[in-house]
């Protein structure tokens, strides 16, 4: 069983990495690809230029078994989808690979609006990253979606490819790439918020400023 989390990772930061580390061990998964995006559809484009921001996510996870890059949204023009990028992983990895979508709580409550939700929930499982404690505040038609398609056993994805809605707890830390990038700006040190071969790549290059 593979998770997928994709996203500008406009500089990835520590709320990107431990949120992935946190699914890859309570869902037991393989790996997890994080999938940088090229043109973004749902939010502003990104600031660094797409082979520094590849750069950065595999400098941040050099060295971590079970978190990959996946550059193929990259290599991919126009709007990156999340519907395309799964068509493509099951042409490679075929129609029988459990694959979870690991997305934020904010992305969950726009999911319908998203191209194609429903072929995208055919596809893979969606698992939704949030605060420990209480989920609550969806839409009529999310909560007539999470009846139909939710589960609260991680194992049950294993049963079948995609398909299935979980809400996973994560590791809440107040960290942004947004944050990251205004210090940056000013002048201040984001040190702490992202690894240090990220900020060092950041420096060199001239990232933010």
């Amino acid at each position: 069983m593979i998770g997928l989390l994709g996203g500008t990772f406009d500089p990835i930061h520590f709320g990107h990495l431990r949120s992935a580390l946190d699914c890859l061990q309570a869902l037991d998964l393989q790996e997890v690809r994080f999938i940088p995006l090229n043109v973004a559809v749902h939010r502003p484009q990104p600031v660094a230029p797409a082979a520094l921001r590849l750069a950065m996510l595999e400098a941040a996870i050099a060295g971590q078994p079970g978190l990959v890059a996946d550059a193929r949204e990259l290599a991919r023009s126009g709007g990156s989808f999340s519907h395309d990028t799964l068509v493509s992983l099951r042409s490679e990895l075929g129609g029988e690979e459990p694959l979870c979508l690991l997305i934020g709580w904010d992305a969950f409550q726009s999911f319908l609006d998203w191209y194609r939700p429903l072929e995208i929930l055919d596809l893979a499982h969606l698992v939704v990253m949030h605060r420990p404690g209480s989920v609550d505040g969806l839409s009529p038609d999310l909560e007539d979606l999470v009846r139909r398609r939710g589960c609260a056993d991680p194992g049950v994805l294993r049963d079948s490819p995609g398909g299935r809605i979980l809400f996973q707890p994560v590791t809440q830390m107040e960290v942004s790439s947004t944050r990251i990038r205004q210090l940056i700006r000013r002048g201040l040190s984001p040190r702490y918020l992202l690894p240090d071969p990220v900020l060092a790549l950041c420096e060199r290059e001239g990232l933010y400023r």
